[in-house]
């Protein structure tokens, strides 16, 4: 299993967090990102510019991605691409994303795309905070634990 993390948008708190876990489990790690940023330094990750540009990330993911590996990320269209590859996908708060799913999460940020796009003003997602980073751990540490 590998581990791949779209480093875009990747919250600053969890950044120790997956450093430990990958450390502790040797888990070879890559972040892929469309501008600089550092996890932490180890000999299991590598980390990986893209061009900017819609999806180049996304699409270096899915291409990079196989059967079983695990992907950290917020975005629920990349989640749903890498599902089709039987790949594993958690976001940023610990919610784990699989077949049975992802099609209902896909749906609801489409509606509220078209929502917002209508010039409707929606109160979004809470700020991420301390508690979603702890409920990441957990979730992360459980996955890991079942799965290696």
């Amino acid at each position: 299993m590998k581990l791949f993390i779209d480093g875009d948008a990747f919250p600053n708190l969890l950044k120790p967090i997956v450093l430990r876990a990958v450390n502790k489990n040797k888990l070879a790690t890559f972040v892929i990102s469309n501008k600089r940023i550092n996890i932490g330094e180890s000999i299991y990750i590598t980390y990986s510019l893209v061009n900017s540009g819609p999806d180049e990330a996304d699409s270096q993911i899915v291409e990079m991605t196989e059967e079983g590996d695990l992907v950290i990320t917020s975005d629920i269209p990349l989640a749903d691409r890498v599902i089709t590859k039987k790949a594993f996908v958690v976001d940023h708060r610990g919610r784990f994303f699989d077949q049975e799913n992802i099609k209902q999460a896909l749906a609801i940020r489409n509606l509220m795309q078209d929502i917002r796009d209508s010039g409707i003003i929606t109160k979004g997602q809470t700020q991420f905070n301390q508690k979603d980073a702890h409920e990441f751990a957990n979730q992360l540490n459980l996955f890991l634990k079942k799965r290696l």
